[in-house]
């Protein structure tokens, strides 16, 4: 369409030239008296036929190279140093050009805002880590200090204090090793080890792990039914269990005294279950699950915390689901409770206990009857 009008241009222009022309070549000859040329009208035509097929084409190609020359210098102001006009189709047509700078414009605009981003994440992740690192540095220099200053010669105060010191490095250490295993994660060098293992036993063991903890905050580890069979799965055994301690610490973390933590075990189809864990705690208001798995980030923006933890345990559990190719979904409800599920790929048909068929993974589950509880 552009084109066009650049052709539209040139036609008319030259038009109007010819006919001046004609007028002009008309006049001449008629003060010369030279009337017989004029009388060949064949011939007369032919010649402003040929002017003005000429002088358009040549309107249209100064045209063309006026557009040309301005084109060039725009973008070689937009071109990145380096990149050569040559290697570039530079396009004369006006509206094909001003489509590209406004994709141009609208690419460097989503640039900007992506690395604007990044910006204010690296600003909230260094501002995270360093809230993580320096409370338990204080910490650790407080004490250090204080036995320094004399305290180390009371026995019953330098080991208090020494097991302090003792716990606060520990926690450093915990944030260390989580953040190095997500780096691996990221980066590609921490692979999966798939085997073959009972989920329905690793469960137990986790229950088994958490059992002080959850009688400490009055929480119950139940089954949602009782499993009579194993539930046999392919996948890394001690990653699997890791998310599942996590999901059942951050549950812990957030239930309520006398409350439940349920795991059940369901089937999506013949490949795949899905493993829920649900609580009927405090919930997660709307706004904070999409960043849920965000490392760092607090639902709780004060930053106090009833538990310890390194505040990467839902980021951890992201990247080992992801790592599997698996689904990690989470669903809540504020003052109702919450639920994280993820798949699994099943090796056998070994679910033998009644469960649901045709559940779609990611919908809420109804509520379920406790028949295999851990008493506390």
């Amino acid at each position: 369409m552009s084109r066009f009008k650049n052709y539209k241009i040139a036609i008319t222009l030259s038009l109007m030239l010819t006919i001046i022309l004609a007028f002009l070549i008309f006049f001449i000859f008629y003060l010369l008296e030279i009337n017989s040329y004029i009388k060949e009208s064949t011939s007369f035509i032919i010649v402003i036929l040929i002017f003005f097929f000429c002088s358009a084409v040549l309107i249209h190609f100064r045209i063309e190279r006026f557009i040309l020359n301005k084109v060039k210098g725009i973008y070689s102001d937009l071109l990145p140093s380096g990149v050569s006009q040559n290697k570039m189709t530079i396009q004369s047509d006006i509206e094909v050009l001003k489509k590209g700078l406004r994709k141009f414009a609208d690419d460097k605009k989503l640039e900007i805002e992506l690395l604007k981003d990044k910006e204010n994440y690296r600003k909230e992740f260094i501002g995270n880590i360093s809230h993580e690192l320096k409370t338990p540095l204080f910490t650790i220099q407080g004490y250090v200090l204080t036995l320094l200053q004399g305290a180390v010669k009371d026995k019953e105060v330098r080991d208090k204090y020494l097991k302090r010191t003792a716990k606060g490095v520990e926690r450093l250490i915990y944030v260390v090793k989580d953040l190095d295993l997500i780096t691996q994660f990221e980066s590609g060098i921490k692979s999966i080890d798939r085997t073959s293992f009972d989920l329905i036993k690793l469960i137990e063991n986790v229950f088994d792990l958490l059992e002080m903890r959850a009688t400490k905050n009055a929480i119950s580890l139940i089954f949602d039914k009782e499993y009579l069979n194993p539930v046999m799965v392919h996948a890394d055994e001690e990653r699997i269990q890791q998310v599942l301690t996590n999901l059942i610490i951050n549950s812990l973390k957030y239930g309520v005294e006398n409350g439940k933590t349920e795991v059940a075990i369901q089937d999506v189809n013949s490949e795949k279950i899905v493993i829920r864990v649900s609580d009927n705690g405090e919930g997660i208001a709307e706004e904070h699950i999409p960043r849920l798995f965000e490392r760092f980030y607090r639902v709780d923006k004060t930053g106090n915390r009833k538990q310890g933890g390194s505040g990467l345990g839902l980021a951890i559990v992201k990247h080992i689901i992801e790592a599997h190719q698996e689904k990690l979904v989470v669903e809540s409800t504020l003052g109702v409770g919450s639920e994280f599920s993820f798949t699994l790929q099943r090796m056998t048909e070994t679910i033998h206990s009644p469960v649901t068929n045709g559940i779609s993974f990611g919908k809420q589950v109804p509520s379920r009857k406790n028949n295999n509880k851990i008493d506390h």
